[in-house]
């Protein structure tokens, strides 16, 4: 089905049975969020919410709530674009298979977005209150947008629709200091397409403000295009066209062009200049992101579509809603990457991580292909290129690793892991970047997008085999204790408790008082806060590893020593990966929904399975 709102992407699921509708009032404030998180971890269907406390729109949530939903949703054009994206890495494929191919230059025909004189959205208007007011987390700075489909038309070239780009960048709609009748918050990060058209804007002098409207609704493929990470100057309109089997239609007139299909739109502009303090948010690492200045887009109208719906999603520690996006990228995507990086052969950005904080490769050595790998070589050229890769670049840590077998599986992380843990020398395959950009969210750094990078090679060879129980003559230093085996190889151990900036030197003692020797086949250890916790899952350990440690200032390694300024150790490599002062702070629910959630569920009816 070639769905052109809201309405019909419900219509759909209630038809595939992939629905609940909930008619009793529900409050947008907490209780909306925390049953939308319950319903998706046991996993539930789509929800749509009839009666919304305070709002007269109805709310619909877990749209994208599983792959083999989203699937469905996209079942008359996923495989079209597929074949698509067959013929852009191998175009001599259609001579050679004409059947297969014989739809696709309609595929691409339909990829052109086009300029409309109206639409759907525009039939009514309203005010920025009217809208509904989300709030997912209890500290969260106010109400939130978040499945909006933020388009900016370039200031150098506003009417050209290929040049217009398409993200999804929250949106606050209350609280802090906005008008709330005239002004939201508009929290865009770097290496996001907007900020090139802020610069083209900021460059063309004061007074040149930056047309934006804000859409939410419509084709699911807007916002699947919105996350699509697609190369600079490829608009993201066209890969919503082949998604949605249809060219995506734009309402042009003296503001940003507008989606016409879309259920709301928020149209204005941003003043390049001018910001405001946006957040708090809980956000998908697990923590809240802080209070910062953003920029600030003063809005102009508000309309909607007659029999609108909103659609909303909610972040928050992974897996949430949001990972079936990265499931159905990587879908799409992984068959293009060693097209576009020579000799990767396939990446991994970890969700359970939190996305940007771990990103797994699999590379390739071509240099002397006839000498065995006895170190990693062209691995660390393409793990160079892979930083320097658009969205890519934002990952802290990097491990990549030859497989000339062709037996690893990049999305079983942790076979990829061992396979790492077997194979790196921490004496040579450590190789930092220090003072640079991380990803917005993460607070484990130096400072606000300030931190390190870790690239971590192996090349194919085993070094070692890795122990399966714990050392039975282990001995830790005062203070630590409660080792536990995560996996084979890899150690979680309790440490004390990080206080302030003498707690740093806790790694060093760690790293000083323990020999190498009763580590033998453990060559990674984290110091966390709880290790009973981090090593109750791998995807425990992996959340609690990577998203709590700024590699250049909490690494360090048993044995270690510089040298000709290449940091390594001859024993385990060690990191701390404990809760630290100037981390952002991890996120709770509040009791009293969580009570509340949990008496509807006792209540029964069609949410309570899920609950």
């Amino acid at each position: 089905m070639k769905h052109r709102s809201t309405r019909d992407v419900v219509t759909d699921l209630r038809a595939g049975g992939k629905l609940i509708q909930v008619d009793d009032p529900v409050d947008p404030h907490l209780e909306m969020a925390e049953i939308q998180r319950r319903v998706y971890a046991r996993g539930g269907p789509a929800i749509l919410f009839t009666q919304v406390v305070g709002c007269r729109f109805p709310m619909a949530s877990n749209l994208f709530g599983s792959l083999e939903q989203a699937r469905y949703l996209f079942r008359d054009t996923l495989e079209s674009v597929r074949r698509l994206i067959e013929l852009k890495l191998d175009p001599s494929a259609l001579p050679k298979n004409p059947l297969r191919y014989a739809f696709t230059p309609l595929t691409a025909l339909r990829m052109l977005p086009r300029f409309s004189r109206s639409g759907a959205v525009a039939a009514n208007r309203i005010s920025l209150r009217d809208l509904p007011r989300l709030k997912c987390w209890p500290d969260d700075g106010g109400g939130f947008v978040t499945l909006p489909q933020v388009l900016s038309a370039d200031p150098t070239a506003p009417r050209n629709l290929m040049r217009v780009n398409l993200g999804m960048y929250r949106v606050q709609l209350s609280g802090n200091d906005y008008d709330p009748d005239g002004e939201v918050g508009l929290h865009y990060q770097i290496h996001r397409g907007i900020g090139v058209h802020h610069r083209a804007a900021l460059d063309a002098g004061p007074g040149q403000p930056l047309e934006v409207a804000v859409t939410v609704g419509g084709s699911p493929a807007m916002s699947l295009a919105a996350v699509m990470p697609l190369p600079e100057g490829l608009t993201e309109l066209t890969f919503a066209g082949a998604l949605a089997g249809r060219r995506i239609a734009m309402i042009r007139g003296n503001h940003a062009p507008v989606y016409a299909d879309a259920d709301f739109a928020i149209v204005g502009q941003i003043d390049p200049q001018a910001s405001k303090p946006e957040g708090p948010f809980g956000d998908h690492l697990g923590y809240y992101s802080l209070r910062h200045d953003f920029p600030l887009m003063r809005v102009r109208h508000v309309w909607h579509r007659d029999g609108a719906i909103w659609p909303f999603t909610v972040v928050g520690r992974p897996p949430q809603e949001d990972t079936t996006f990265g499931q159905l990228i990587h879908e799409l995507t992984d068959p293009i990457i060693p097209s576009v990086i020579p000799g990767v052969k396939a990446v991994h950005a970890v969700d359970a991580a939190g996305v940007h904080p771990l990103l797994l490769a699999i590379g390739s050595e071509r240099y002397m292909p006839q000498l065995p790998s006895a170190q990693p070589q062209e691995l660390l050229t393409q793990a160079n290129a892979i930083l320097g890769n658009g969205q890519l670049s934002l990952a802290k840590y990097l491990m990549i690793v030859e497989d000339r077998q062709a037996a690893l599986d990049i999305h079983d992380i942790g076979s990829f892991i061992r396979h790492l843990l077997r194979r790196f020398d921490p004496r040579r395959d450590l190789h930092f970047q220090t003072q640079t950009t991380i990803d917005t969210l993460d607070y484990s750094g130096s400072g606000f997008n300030r931190g390190s990078k870790l690239v971590i090679a192996a090349a194919d060879a085993p070094l070692r085999e890795l122990a399966e129980s714990l050392p039975a003559d282990l001995r830790l230093p005062t203070g630590f204790s409660d080792p536990r085996l995560v996996m084979p190889g890899l150690l979680a151990v309790t440490a004390p408790k990080f206080v302030d900036d003498g707690s740093r030197a806790d790694l060093r003692t760690f790293c000083d008082q323990v020999t190498a020797a009763d580590l033998t086949g453990l060559p990674l250890i984290t110091l966390v806060d709880d290790a009973d916790f981090a090593a109750r899952s791998l995807q425990n350990w992996l959340w609690v590893t990577f998203t709590r440690s700024n590699p250049a200032s909490d690494l360090d390694g048993i044995d270690s020593a510089t040298v000709d300024k290449h940091w390594g150790c001859r024993g385990p490599v060690v990191i701390d990966a404990r809760i630290k002062p100037h981390h952002a702070p991890p996120l709770v629910e509040d009791p009293q929904v969580t009570k509340r959630v949990d008496a509807r569920a006792a209540r029964g009816g069609a949410l309570a399975k899920y609950l």
